[in-house]
């Protein structure tokens, strides 16, 4: 695999995994919850948040991986994470968007 297709790859599993807490209701997308009394989402937005964060990890280490099967992988320093965080809750806007802020009919 060269380094332009494993890049392609990353970004494309981070855009899924970015959207993946807003668009089920299942943690991690496998793990079912039991949905809450009058309430019209069984997950609340700290679980969301929380599984948010793991599949960032999750991510990151697969990007790793690929970056050390390919050749050396490089040591990151703090600003590399904080900008990784960044543009990752940016890939989740959309699915954001959709469970929160789009109009429900009817």
């Amino acid at each position: 695999m060269d380094a332009s297709l494993a890049s392609w790859l990353v970004i494309a599993v981070a855009l899924a995994f970015a959207n993946l807490p807003f668009l089920n209701e299942s943690v991690l997308g496998f793990i079912p919850m039991k949905p809450a009394l009058n309430k019209a989402h069984a997950k609340y937005f700290v679980v969301r948040l929380l599984e948010l964060i793991v599949l960032y990890f999750v991510v990151g280490l697969l990007a790793r991986g690929l970056e050390s099967r390919i050749g050396t992988a490089f040591p990151q320093t703090w600003e590399f994470y904080a900008i990784t965080a960044c543009l990752f809750l940016v890939l989740a806007f959309p699915g954001f968007v959709l469970r929160y802020l789009r109009k429900r009919r009817g």
